[in-house]
Protein backbone atom coordinates (compact mmCIF):
# COMPACT_ATOMS: atom_id res chain seq x y z
CA UNK A 1 0.00 0.00 0.00
CA UNK A 2 1.13 3.43 -1.02
CA UNK A 3 -0.04 6.00 1.77
CA UNK A 4 -0.84 9.49 1.17
CA UNK A 5 -1.89 12.55 3.20
CA UNK A 6 -5.03 12.90 0.86
CA UNK A 7 -8.43 13.16 3.10
CA UNK A 8 -11.77 11.35 1.35
CA UNK A 9 -15.21 11.64 2.75
CA UNK A 10 -17.43 8.35 1.65
CA UNK A 11 -21.54 9.20 2.83
CA UNK A 12 -23.61 5.67 2.78
CA UNK A 13 -20.15 4.02 4.10
CA UNK A 14 -21.44 1.12 6.55
CA UNK A 15 -22.45 -1.15 3.50
CA UNK A 16 -22.89 -1.78 -0.14
CA UNK A 17 -21.24 0.71 -2.79
CA UNK A 18 -19.96 3.25 0.00
CA UNK A 19 -18.42 0.22 2.26
CA UNK A 20 -16.66 -1.09 -0.88
CA UNK A 21 -15.44 2.52 -1.72
CA UNK A 22 -14.16 3.38 1.93
CA UNK A 23 -12.18 -0.33 2.18
CA UNK A 24 -10.80 0.60 -1.64
CA UNK A 25 -9.70 4.13 -0.75
CA UNK A 26 -8.44 2.77 2.68
CA UNK A 27 -6.41 0.01 0.96
CA UNK A 28 -5.35 2.84 -1.59
CA UNK A 29 -3.33 4.89 1.16
CA UNK A 30 -6.40 7.12 1.47
CA UNK A 31 -7.06 8.96 5.01
CA UNK A 32 -11.24 7.85 5.23
CA UNK A 33 -13.89 9.35 6.64
CA UNK A 34 -16.84 7.21 7.01
CA UNK A 35 -20.34 8.59 7.35
CA UNK A 36 -23.64 7.13 7.76
CA UNK A 37 -27.19 7.34 9.81
CA UNK A 38 -25.88 4.45 11.98
CA UNK A 39 -22.15 4.14 13.75
CA UNK A 40 -21.88 1.29 14.37
CA UNK A 41 -21.35 -0.48 10.88
CA UNK A 42 -19.12 2.93 10.34
CA UNK A 43 -16.96 1.14 12.84
CA UNK A 44 -16.82 -2.18 11.77
CA UNK A 45 -15.95 -1.17 8.39
CA UNK A 46 -13.43 1.40 10.15
CA UNK A 47 -11.80 -1.78 12.27
CA UNK A 48 -10.75 -3.65 9.08
CA UNK A 49 -8.10 -1.51 8.17
CA UNK A 50 -4.88 -2.41 9.43
CA UNK A 51 -4.29 1.71 10.06
CA UNK A 52 -7.01 2.52 12.09
CA UNK A 53 -6.02 6.00 12.84
CA UNK A 54 -6.50 6.15 9.27
CA UNK A 55 -10.05 5.76 9.35
CA UNK A 56 -13.17 8.06 11.18
CA UNK A 57 -16.13 6.71 11.50
CA UNK A 58 -18.90 9.97 12.24
CA UNK A 59 -22.72 9.43 12.80
CA UNK A 60 -24.56 11.85 10.06
CA UNK A 61 -28.03 12.16 8.28
CA UNK A 62 -26.98 13.89 4.92
CA UNK A 63 -31.39 15.28 4.68
CA UNK A 64 -30.48 16.99 7.87
CA UNK A 65 -28.87 21.05 7.33
CA UNK A 66 -27.05 20.93 10.74
CA UNK A 67 -25.49 17.32 10.75
CA UNK A 68 -23.83 17.63 7.48
CA UNK A 69 -21.87 20.57 8.57
CA UNK A 70 -21.08 18.79 11.82
CA UNK A 71 -19.80 15.85 9.55
CA UNK A 72 -17.16 18.18 7.35
CA UNK A 73 -16.53 19.85 10.48
CA UNK A 74 -15.49 16.43 12.34
CA UNK A 75 -13.53 15.59 9.01
CA UNK A 76 -11.42 18.89 9.27
CA UNK A 77 -10.77 19.02 12.84
CA UNK A 78 -9.56 15.01 12.30
CA UNK A 79 -7.50 15.37 9.30
CA UNK A 80 -7.00 18.79 8.47
CA UNK A 81 -9.04 18.87 4.74
CA UNK A 82 -10.89 16.91 2.65
CA UNK A 83 -9.65 16.10 -0.64
CA UNK A 84 -12.44 13.87 -2.19
CA UNK A 85 -16.49 13.08 -1.31
CA UNK A 86 -17.71 10.61 -2.55
CA UNK A 87 -21.34 11.27 -2.17
CA UNK A 88 -22.70 8.21 -2.23
CA UNK A 89 -25.67 8.24 0.41
CA UNK A 90 -29.36 7.34 -0.81
CA UNK A 91 -32.69 5.89 -0.70
CA UNK A 92 -35.38 3.95 -2.80
CA UNK A 93 -38.91 3.48 -2.25
CA UNK A 94 -40.49 0.72 -0.97
CA UNK A 95 -40.30 -1.80 -4.16
CA UNK A 96 -43.07 -2.52 -6.68
CA UNK A 97 -45.12 0.13 -5.59
CA UNK A 98 -46.87 1.65 -8.73
CA UNK A 99 -46.29 5.08 -9.50
CA UNK A 100 -50.51 6.27 -8.86
CA UNK A 101 -50.16 4.43 -5.51
CA UNK A 102 -46.88 6.02 -4.21
CA UNK A 103 -47.07 7.71 -1.14
CA UNK A 104 -46.07 10.88 -0.55
CA UNK A 105 -44.10 10.32 2.46
CA UNK A 106 -42.47 7.92 0.44
CA UNK A 107 -41.50 10.33 -2.26
CA UNK A 108 -40.46 12.96 0.15
CA UNK A 109 -37.94 10.50 1.83
CA UNK A 110 -36.51 9.64 -1.45
CA UNK A 111 -35.79 13.33 -2.51
CA UNK A 112 -34.92 14.61 1.01
CA UNK A 113 -31.73 12.01 0.86
CA UNK A 114 -30.99 11.67 -2.89
CA UNK A 115 -31.62 15.37 -4.09
CA UNK A 116 -31.62 17.60 -0.93
CA UNK A 117 -28.91 15.38 0.76
CA UNK A 118 -26.63 15.10 -2.26
CA UNK A 119 -26.41 19.07 -2.30
CA UNK A 120 -26.02 19.70 1.23
CA UNK A 121 -23.28 17.60 1.09
CA UNK A 122 -22.03 19.18 -2.13
CA UNK A 123 -22.52 22.86 -0.59
CA UNK A 124 -20.09 21.96 2.28
CA UNK A 125 -17.62 20.47 0.22
CA UNK A 126 -17.59 23.44 -2.01
CA UNK A 127 -17.02 25.73 1.40
CA UNK A 128 -14.21 23.52 2.97
CA UNK A 129 -12.60 22.92 -0.07
CA UNK A 130 -12.33 26.30 -1.90
CA UNK A 131 -11.54 27.48 1.81
CA UNK A 132 -8.07 24.69 2.40
CA UNK A 133 -4.96 25.69 1.24
CA UNK A 134 -3.93 24.26 -1.59
CA UNK A 135 -6.99 24.90 -2.52
CA UNK A 136 -9.53 22.62 -4.69
CA UNK A 137 -11.48 18.48 -4.76
CA UNK A 138 -12.77 16.09 -6.17
CA UNK A 139 -16.46 15.40 -5.48
CA UNK A 140 -17.59 12.29 -6.84
CA UNK A 141 -21.88 12.11 -6.96
CA UNK A 142 -23.05 8.20 -7.58
CA UNK A 143 -25.84 9.29 -10.29
CA UNK A 144 -26.77 5.20 -10.72
CA UNK A 145 -27.59 4.19 -14.22
CA UNK A 146 -31.09 4.95 -13.44
CA UNK A 147 -30.03 8.90 -13.82
CA UNK A 148 -29.84 7.57 -17.73
CA UNK A 149 -32.86 4.91 -17.82
CA UNK A 150 -35.43 4.01 -15.27
CA UNK A 151 -37.46 0.57 -14.09
CA UNK A 152 -40.43 0.46 -13.88
CA UNK A 153 -42.32 1.63 -10.86
CA UNK A 154 -39.29 3.51 -9.84
CA UNK A 155 -40.17 7.01 -10.21
CA UNK A 156 -39.23 8.29 -6.72
CA UNK A 157 -35.42 6.93 -7.33
CA UNK A 158 -35.16 7.64 -11.18
CA UNK A 159 -36.45 11.22 -10.95
CA UNK A 160 -34.22 12.01 -8.50
CA UNK A 161 -30.97 10.29 -9.87
CA UNK A 162 -31.65 12.02 -12.83
CA UNK A 163 -31.79 15.55 -10.73
CA UNK A 164 -28.01 14.32 -9.46
CA UNK A 165 -27.11 14.43 -12.90
CA UNK A 166 -28.07 18.11 -12.76
CA UNK A 167 -26.13 18.68 -9.56
CA UNK A 168 -22.83 16.94 -11.64
CA UNK A 169 -23.24 19.19 -14.67
CA UNK A 170 -24.24 23.11 -12.49
CA UNK A 171 -21.13 21.70 -9.65
CA UNK A 172 -18.70 21.07 -12.44
CA UNK A 173 -19.09 24.71 -13.97
CA UNK A 174 -19.28 26.18 -10.61
CA UNK A 175 -16.64 24.28 -9.23
CA UNK A 176 -13.51 25.30 -12.29
CA UNK A 177 -13.02 28.72 -10.39
CA UNK A 178 -11.79 26.40 -6.87
CA UNK A 179 -10.33 24.02 -8.75
CA UNK A 180 -12.52 21.45 -7.94
CA UNK A 181 -13.62 18.63 -10.31
CA UNK A 182 -17.04 17.21 -9.84
CA UNK A 183 -17.98 13.94 -11.43
CA UNK A 184 -20.33 11.01 -11.38
CA UNK A 185 -20.27 7.31 -11.02
CA UNK A 186 -23.27 5.28 -12.62
CA UNK A 187 -23.39 1.61 -11.42
CA UNK A 188 -25.48 -0.59 -12.91
CA UNK A 189 -26.19 -4.16 -10.94
CA UNK A 190 -23.17 -4.41 -8.59
CA UNK A 191 -23.84 -7.27 -5.86
CA UNK A 192 -25.11 -5.92 -2.72
CA UNK A 193 -28.28 -6.30 -0.24
CA UNK A 194 -30.22 -3.94 -2.18
CA UNK A 195 -29.67 -6.27 -5.34
CA UNK A 196 -30.54 -9.23 -3.56
CA UNK A 197 -33.62 -9.90 -6.00
CA UNK A 198 -32.43 -9.05 -9.08
CA UNK A 199 -30.90 -12.84 -8.72
CA UNK A 200 -34.16 -13.70 -7.89
CA UNK A 201 -35.99 -12.06 -10.64
CA UNK A 202 -36.86 -8.81 -11.17
CA UNK A 203 -39.67 -7.10 -13.22
CA UNK A 204 -38.77 -5.85 -16.50
CA UNK A 205 -40.29 -3.31 -18.88
CA UNK A 206 -42.30 -6.09 -20.66
CA UNK A 207 -43.66 -7.06 -17.48
CA UNK A 208 -41.82 -10.07 -17.57
CA UNK A 209 -39.47 -11.25 -14.76
CA UNK A 210 -35.91 -11.75 -15.18
CA UNK A 211 -32.92 -12.85 -13.47
CA UNK A 212 -30.04 -10.05 -13.74
CA UNK A 213 -26.53 -10.48 -14.05
CA UNK A 214 -24.63 -8.85 -11.28
CA UNK A 215 -20.94 -7.79 -10.49
CA UNK A 216 -18.75 -7.55 -7.57
CA UNK A 217 -19.21 -4.76 -5.80
CA UNK A 218 -15.42 -4.58 -5.04
CA UNK A 219 -14.92 -3.24 -8.67
CA UNK A 220 -17.22 0.14 -7.72
CA UNK A 221 -14.56 0.73 -5.32
CA UNK A 222 -12.07 0.05 -7.47
CA UNK A 223 -13.58 2.37 -10.17
CA UNK A 224 -14.42 5.16 -7.11
CA UNK A 225 -10.65 4.90 -6.17
CA UNK A 226 -9.28 5.55 -10.23
CA UNK A 227 -11.14 8.64 -10.14
CA UNK A 228 -9.98 9.78 -6.52
CA UNK A 229 -6.73 9.10 -7.50
CA UNK A 230 -7.13 11.51 -11.10
CA UNK A 231 -4.92 14.65 -10.49
CA UNK A 232 -7.11 18.01 -10.72
CA UNK A 233 -6.34 18.72 -14.03
CA UNK A 234 -8.07 15.99 -15.18
CA UNK A 235 -11.87 14.86 -14.58
CA UNK A 236 -14.13 11.87 -15.48
CA UNK A 237 -17.47 13.59 -15.72
CA UNK A 238 -19.50 10.50 -16.44
CA UNK A 239 -18.07 6.71 -15.84
CA UNK A 240 -20.70 4.01 -16.00
CA UNK A 241 -19.62 0.34 -14.83
CA UNK A 242 -22.59 -2.31 -14.59
CA UNK A 243 -22.56 -6.00 -14.58
CA UNK A 244 -21.61 -6.70 -18.58
CA UNK A 245 -24.59 -8.38 -19.50
CA UNK A 246 -27.47 -6.89 -17.62
CA UNK A 247 -30.34 -5.40 -19.42
CA UNK A 248 -29.09 -1.85 -20.35
CA UNK A 249 -28.16 -1.08 -23.72
CA UNK A 250 -30.41 -1.84 -26.44
CA UNK A 251 -33.84 -3.31 -25.93
CA UNK A 252 -32.28 -6.00 -23.06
Amino acid sequence: MTETNKVALVTGAGSGIGKAAALALLAGGWHVVLAGRRLQPLQDVAALCDRPERALAVSADVSQEASVVALFDAAVQKFGRIDVLFNNAGASAPPGVLLEDLALADWQKVVDINLTGMFLCLRQAFRVMKAQNPMGGRIINNGSISATTPRPNSVAYTATKHGVSGLTKTASLDGRKYNIAVGQIDIGNAATDMTQRMQTGILQANNTLAIEPVMDVAIVGQSVLYMANLPLQANVMFHTVMATNMPFAGRG
